[in-house]
């Protein structure tokens, strides 16, 4: 099985390419660029770096959300493309599920949280696992102080990661004390590899282009504008 897994849900823009359980090359930058400046640069080094041509690869993975609205478009989109071009199935990859492989092994609470702004975070719960983690909480667009008591009334330890984390982390530590605990800065980003590892595990899942579609928890900004412009109009 040969993969080309990509992430732009978030701040990190990154491309992996696994072969037969093997990351053969994963890069991520976080720059000043956009993401659809950096991406396709990135796929074209990927594949160079690792010696097989778009033509040799099986399956394309991609982080379809939660997340950020236009980086989880620019993915997904250009996903779609490579797909439609060259004959290729995709795999849709849960960011929340990529954070905590990304975080490694934790004996307690595994906790992602992606900035939604807004004083709020996507977030999900997991356990370490064997093969991947175990799933104890959906994914959920949450108020931070809606967060906090969900894991004090848990009482287990708690990893927290993502580009959330960052962003809350004094006010997660002020309230859960000595039960909260924060990945290092190499686990504590969306590892396109993990994505590429995700999808090797899922290759059931694979689909199409054209029926491949982000994973949106809320309306965009852009959609929740326009409703509210037609309310004013009816009004």
């Amino acid at each position: 099985m040969k993969l080309l897994a990509i992430d732009t849900s978030g701040p990190v823009c990154g491309v992996a390419v696994l072969s037969d359980d093997k990351i053969l090359c994963e890069h991520t930058t976080q720059n000043k660029l956009t993401h659809s400046v950096n991406l396709m640069p990135m796929v074209d080094s990927a594949l160079n770096a690792s010696g097989l041509p778009l033509e040799e690869i099986d399956d394309l993975a991609v982080v379809v959300g939660p997340g950020s609205f236009t980086g989880v478009r620019i993915g997904v989109a250009t996903v779609k493309g490579l797909a439609q071009g060259a004959g290729k199935l995709c795999i849709p990859v849960n960011a929340l599920e990529a954070l905590a492989v990304s975080a490694g092994s934790f004996d307690g609470l595994i906790c992602p949280v992606q900035d939604a702004r807004a004083g709020q975070v996507y977030m999900a719960l997991f356990l370490s696992g064997d093969e991947r983690p175990t799933r104890l909480h959906k994914d959920e667009p949450m108020a931070v102080e809606d967060l906090i008591p969900l894991l004090q009334n848990d009482g287990r330890p708690v990893l927290f990661v993502g580009d959330g984390m960052p962003v809350h982390r004094e006010a997660l530590k002020e309230a859960l004390g000595a039960q909260a605990h924060f990945a290092q800065p190499h686990n504590a980003f969306l590892r396109p590899a993990a994505v590429a590892y995700l999808a090797a595990l899922d290759t059931a899942t694979a689909v199409d282009y054209n029926t491949l579609q982000p994973l949106y928890l809320r309306a965009p900004n852009a959609k929740k504008n326009s409703a509210l412009l037609e309310a004013m109009r009816n009004a």
